[in-house]
């Protein structure tokens, strides 16, 4: 492994508004500035330690759809700079992790399995020598952890004093299987590689922790699909975890609008005469464009697209922009595999397995999970001491990108850490 500093910027915001545990609606924010469940999977691997080599931005970050666009880094230019911002700066630590034989949950197996990670802050244990202030934080899809430490969302969490300050908790940043400098289809194997599923990259991601020596987690915090992943851990390892804050998605099988986007995406680029069975020798751009044009929409905030961009030319002008930053790199068959991850998700009937306190915040101007839908309002019932919290539209929110912004929903972090607190 090898260390590099990180910059980690702090954006200056302060945040209002609780509410009961259970289903609630918040006041828009006003801005200033155990032992695990049988895993059949993880039978029979073996593991050996590998070094990263390269930056811990990866090609995979060009076509994630979390971000709700570039108006959101816009934003962070506009952000006021302090002698605090300029100072705060973090240890990381990079690694990559590979599993030997990782059996798939289709059957199908890979030799080696490379899993990348980066880590910030040290291990605490207690006097039996276990880990006691680890936490996950797992990324959306054609994300990497590396998206944990632009600072909408480090600047507020990390730093000294705050509410994940790296000198107190162990933080882990993975990136999941096909994602950033894990294993992937464009490492070589294109469309023979694995079809995973969202099983399979949590499967992953609890032999990661454990090759980490951590038998229990003091906090899963996952956006998009990591939100769908901290359901997926909370009712495959229920003793694995104190708490789990899934952000931007729904607890159920992805259906209705949500699901017929995702398969334009998929058929765009298979119904593209250039994909040729993802064995392509360039990438199909007509396919990939049409997938980054429902990417952009699906991830969009009308409120923040219309204060940014309020003329025609304006507009016109982000969306050309938009795709001489995003298609460049972008590989067809890693987006494939990504979107068609979450083929196999649903949650809803092991939902009352889960046994750690749970946050789970959606955003009202999501395009991806609508509030109107009453899905994780009536569900998260299930889950026992459970809150739910819909943070109403505002200059805050990014849309479904609102869950990387941390100071729009810090505070129910803040209360889960102390709810969950043993």
């Amino acid at each position: 492994m090898r260390r590099r500093s990180i910059a980690v910027g702090l954006i200056l915001a302060a945040a209002a508004g609780m509410g009961a545990w259970g289903g609630t609606r918040v006041p828009p924010l006003q801005t200033k500035g155990g032992a695990p469940a049988e895993d059949d999977a993880l039978k029979g691997r073996g593991y050996a330690d590998g070094e990263m080599n390269s930056a811990l931005q990866g090609p995979g970050e060009k076509f994630k759809i979390e971000e709700a666009g570039p108006w959101a880094g816009d934003a962070l230019k506009r952000a006021p700079t302090t002698a605090s911002t300029t100072a705060a700066t973090r240890e990381t630590t990079e690694g990559d992790f590979v599993v030997k034989d990782f059996r798939f949950r289709d059957g199908e197996t890979m030799g080696e399995l490379r899993l990348h990670y980066a880590t910030l802050g040290k291990p605490a244990r207690d006097a039996a020598g276990r880990v006691t202030n680890a936490v996950m934080l797992l990324h959306g899809t054609g994300g990497s952890g590396a998206q944990f430490l632009q600072p909408q969302f480090a600047g507020e969490l990390f730093g000294a004093g705050q509410l994940l300050d790296t000198a107190k908790y162990y933080i882990i940043l993975p990136d999941g299987i096909g994602h950033g400098k894990s294993s992937k289809p464009s490492d070589g194997l294109r469309a023979k590689f694995p079809q995973y599923d969202y099983d399979d990259m949590v499967a992953a991601h609890h032999a990661l922790a454990e090759h980490l020596g951590v038998e229990h987690l003091r906090l899963i915090l996952g956006t998009s699909m990591g939100c769908m992943h901290s359901f997926v851990w909370g009712e495959t390892y229920p003793e694995f975890m104190d708490a789990l804050m899934p952000l931007a998605c729904q607890p159920a099988q992805i259906a209705g609008r949500n699901r017929v986007w995702r398969k334009m995406v998929m058929d765009a680029i298979r119904n593209d005469p250039e994909w040729k069975g993802g064995e392509y020798a360039a990438e199909p751009k007509q396919g990939l464009r049409t997938a980054l044009d429902l990417l952009l929409i699906a991830g969009s905030a009308p409120l923040q697209m219309q204060k940014n961009y309020p003329t025609r030319d304006a507009a016109d002008k982000y969306l050309d922009d938009y795709f001489t930053a995003r298609m460049p790199g972008l590989d067809a068959n890693d987006l494939l595999y990504a979107v068609n991850a979450s083929r196999n998700y649903d949650p809803l009937p092991g939902l009352e397995k889960i046994r750690a306190r749970v946050m789970y915040v959606n955003s009202a101007d999501d395009f991806i999970n609508p509030p109107e839908l009453g899905i994780a309002e009536r569900e998260i019932r299930r889950v026992k001491g459970a809150k739910f919290v819909v943070i109403p539209i505002s200059d805050a929110t990014r849309g479904h990108g609102t869950h990387t912004w941390a100071a729009v929903w810090k505070q129910y972090l803040a209360e889960v850490l102390d709810r969950s607190a043993r």
